[in-house]
């Protein structure tokens, strides 16, 4: 019994961190990675699509990420949604595929990405702390129900407490590495 609320608890913690890390993902750090374009939509024979539906993205060195379309028809829609977006990025149509050059960040931008990261942070941390509450009423009602004695409740409500710490740990220690590696340090 105490165990599926503990199960359930980690399950979702788990969930929320892994949203946390593929937020951080979609974020800059001065390097080129694929998933900066992950989050884009292609407007595309009349549906909007996740880029990653029409086309590939690679990068080949840090500087670099390569679109190459499944369908040449395609790139220059590819094209507009990159230069529409809030990335700040000019791809160069070569054809074939779309050539991106990253910029290096400037002093001000990088602040402004680690303080986004911040407050995806403390998304996570809030998306933790409602799972811990989940738990809480559910160990509650178990114990208003009988089931649980009171040191039994007390007892699962420490170890509850236990395993939130644990992921708002997870949390911090990924925000901080994410931070260093935009900032620079």
């Amino acid at each position: 019994m105490l165990k599926e609320v503990y199960r359930e608890a980690r399950a979702h913690m788990q969930k929320t961190v892994e949203a946390f890390e593929a937020n951080l993902g979609g974020l800059r750090t001065g390097r080129a990675n694929p998933a900066l374009l992950a989050h884009l939509k292609v407007e595309y024979y009349g549906s909007v699509m996740p880029l990653n539906q029409v086309a590939s993205v690679s990068a080949p060195d840090a500087r670099t990420l390569v679109v190459q379309a499944w369908d040449q028809n395609a790139l220059p829609a590819i094209e507009k949604a990159i230069r529409e977006s809030d990335l700040g990025l000019n791809p160069n149509n070569r054809g074939d595929a779309l050539y991106i050059q990253i910029p290096p960040l400037t002093e001000e931008r990088r602040k402004e990405i680690a303080r986004t990261a911040r407050g995806y942070a403390e998304e996570a941390r809030i998306a933790v702390r409602n799972a811990r509450r989940e738990a809480l009423d559910q160990i509650k009602k178990l114990e208003k129900e009988k089931l649980l004695s009171e040191d039994e409740a007390k007892r699962a409500q420490d170890e509850v407490q236990k395993i939130t710490n644990e992921f708002i740990d997870k949390i911090d220690a990924i925000l901080e590495k994410k931070e260093h590696e935009i900032l620079g340090e």
